[in-house]
């Protein structure tokens, strides 16, 4: 668990910009590890999806806790989770963050959306006050049982309170004990450009495949002055586009098509260890 936070801590005091593509579960997280990334981000949103649910708040702490140990347990990179609000009032914070670093997780961040939260790429989303937000950024400081555990803020308020709103939130929360600041859904190339000037500790970008954010390269990101950029829905909206691709394939040709990547049976399950646990089976025979 320590190890992994210190990685990470590792990595942000580095040079080096931390990419972190989006997993929702053991096996595009061993996907994100072979590709040779140097972080792995939970997707809240994959997490739900992978539930059966939209990004709505209908999916428990436990459940994304259980979640976030899994894909901790299957990679040696640190993993970023998303902790969505915390899951409640500065209370259910501390608990949030009791059993996400008990599951591993090197960073999570928290976020000032009221019940029920939403995508941040979403509309109408609804804030809480900053009074009732910092609190929980307070708790979940304090809640850590190791100083390398980070913390991320996110603040939702650019989309309904404007990006000075924001920024001054993100300031608060990095003043309250959080890590790094977390301003979501930026509209605007010059809007990006401005976090990283004004927020006074490291910054994180949310890349979203057709969100509200431009688009942009990560070199450039990196100029602009962000510390880490996550991909939170690469790996699933691919996964929804080569199923229906290779779905429709079938029902036309009539036969198994071929597949993307020629992953065979045995490469499928060298993925997940299989080699490993050959080996074991081995050692003890």
């Amino acid at each position: 668990m320590s190890h992994a936070a210190q990685e990470l801590r590792r990595l942000l005091s580095s040079d080096e910009l931390v990419i972190a593509p989006g997993a929702y579960d053991c096996i595009t997280a061993r996907t994100i590890e072979m590709a040779g990334f140097p972080a792995c981000y939970m997707t809240g949103s994959g997490t739900a999806a992978s539930l059966g649910y939209p990004d709505y708040g209908l999916v428990t702490m436990s459940e994304m806790a259980a979640n976030a140990a899994r894909i901790a347990g299957a990679i040696k990179l640190p993993l970023i989770a998303d902790a969505d609000t915390g899951f409640g009032n500065e209370l259910n914070v501390t608990r949030t963050v009791r059993a996400y670093e008990a599951a591993g997780v090197a960073a999570l961040h928290i976020e000032d959306q009221d019940f029920p939260k939403k995508c941040g790429h979403l509309n109408n989303k609804s804030i809480i006050p900053l009074d009732e937000y910092i609190p929980k950024v307070r708790a979940a400081a304090a809640a850590r049982r190791t100083a390398d555990f980070v913390i991320i803020a996110r603040t939702d308020s650019r989309a309904s309170l404007g990006l000075e709103e924001a920024i001054r939130r993100a300031n608060a929360a990095l003043e309250a004990g959080a890590d790094v600041a977390f301003v979501e859904a930026p509209q605007t190339l010059e809007e990006m450009a401005a976090v990283p000037r004004a927020v006074n500790g490291p910054c994180l970008l949310n890349i979203v495949y057709r969100g509200k954010t431009p688009d942009i390269a990560f070199d450039e990101a990196e100029r602009m002055g962000y510390r880490i950029v996550i991909l939170p829905s690469i790996l699933l909206k691919t996964v929804y586009g080569i199923g229906d691709q290779v779905l429709a394939d079938a029902k036309r040709l009539g036969r198994h098509p071929t597949l993307p990547g020629e992953v065979g049976l045995e490469e499928g399950f060298r993925r997940v260890g299989a080699d490993e646990w050959d080996a074991l089976r081995d050692r003890y025979r």
